[in-house]
Order: structure tokens, then C-alpha cells, then sequence
């Protein structure tokens, strides 16, 4: 007998199931106003040029991980990662939350692939149930050294990413939900692409 068909779903997150920028959000969640501007302000020169095109987003937030998070324990970041998560989850795209819930009705697998941190992404998934592919900050001895330990998952990193756990031959029909060129190398994998602002409708399922 043959395997029944499967479906994959794959999700962007930033600007697409939630429509802020969750990064920053958490920045100012889990870390005090004082210790963000002192190293905010190491990193100016940074932030200067990435509004003038000068350094591509995956840069800038690398950068910006570092400067706030390096040395910093894993512990109680953790702990406001799953907080932040709750807070999330009450303010996700309603259209696209839909979605994927509609996606999980079916039966289909549903994996959120995104450049943002497993800090809040991870709890977030589990309340969502749904896979996660994403950038993980690297630890040692408990505490985060600011690199990340998977590069910033992004362009083709995302591809690359999901091609590595992802046979695609296994799946008769593969949707994908993005919003920005960062996951144009996504969309490309999918029979069934939606690019906010761009595709007028959504997938039929």
C-alpha cells in the first residue's frame, strides 16, 4: 500500500504570522532600559549604517544579539522567553493564524521558519504545535556568548535549512507564507507561495 499524501506548511514569522518585529520586541521584554542603552549606543555606528543599505539585516541582527546578550545568563532569559511567548501568541496575524490553524485541521505539517531566536520561538511553537526552524544563539557554561550556534536563518539559509529536514519528494503539496525577499529562497520550494502584499489570496486548501 502507499504512504498516504502529506502536505507541508511553512511559515515566515516577522511581518508574516506576527506582524511586528519580534527581535526588537523581545529586547526591550527580557532586558533592562539601562543595559540597552549603554550597549546601544556601542553599536550606533551599526545602526547608522544598516538604514543607509550599508549592512544587510542578518548582520545588523547579529550584531545586535551580541551587543545585548553576550554573557548573559541562559536561565532567566529563558524564563522571559516563555513569557514573551504567552504575549505573543495573543498577537498573532489573525488571517494567517487562521491559516494555519486550517492548515492543522487537514492534517498537514505546519513548521515556522524564521530568522528570529528559539529563546521565544520554541515555547511559542509548542503552544501552537507546530515545528521549528530558526537562528540559535550559541551557550557556554550557562551563559549566551553572543554568536549565534546555527547561522541566522534567512534568504538561503532558510532553504538550506529546510531541504537538510525536509525530504520534499515525501510531500505532494508544499505551501509557504513570507513577506520580504529574506524568504524568497522559502518560497521558492512551494507549489503553493503566498508573499504578503504581493499575492492577492490566499492558498486554497
Amino acid at each position: 500500500m502507499h504512504a498516504p499524501l502529506k502536505s507541508l506548511a511553512l511559515f515566515d514569522f516577522d511581518g508574516t504570522l506576527y506582524l511586528g518585529d519580534s527581535f526588537t520586541g523581545f529586547i526591550f521584554y527580557a532586558l533592562d532600559k539601562q543595559h540597552i542603552l549603554i550597549n546601544g549606543l556601542k553599536i550606533v555606528p551599526w545602526i547608522k549604517g544598516y538604514f543607509l543599505n550599508l549592512y544587510t539585516a542578518p548582520a545588523m541582527r547579529k550584531r545586535l544579539f551580541a551587543s545585548m546578550f553576550t554573557q548573559k545568563e541562559v536561565i532567566p532569559i529563558a524564563q522571559y522567553g516563555q513569557e514573551y511567548a504567552q504575549n505573543l501568541s495573543q498577537q498573532l496575524n489573525p488571517i494567517l493564524l487562521a491559516q494555519l490553524k486550517q492548515h492543522q485541521s487537514l492534517g498537514h505539517e505546519v513548521v515556522l521558519v524564521s530568522a528570529s531566536l528559539n529563546i521565544y520561538l520554541q515555547p511559542l511553537c509548542e503552544l501552537l504545535n507546530i515545528k521549528l526552524i530558526c537562528s540559535e544563539p550559541e551557550i557556554q557554561d550557562g551563559k549566551y556568548t553572543g554568536q549565534y550556534y546555527i547561522d541566522d536563518c534567512s534568504s538561503e539559509r532558510k532553504k538550506s535549512r529546510i531541504l537538510e529536514q525536509y525530504n520534499l519528494d515525501d510531500y505532494h503539496a508544499i505551501y509557504a507564507y513570507g513577506n520580504s525577499y529574506e524568504d524568497n529562497e522559502m518560497l521558492s520550494l512551494a507549489q503553493h507561495p503566498y508573499m504578503m502584499a504581493q499575492t492577492q489570496t490566499l492558498p486554497r486548501l
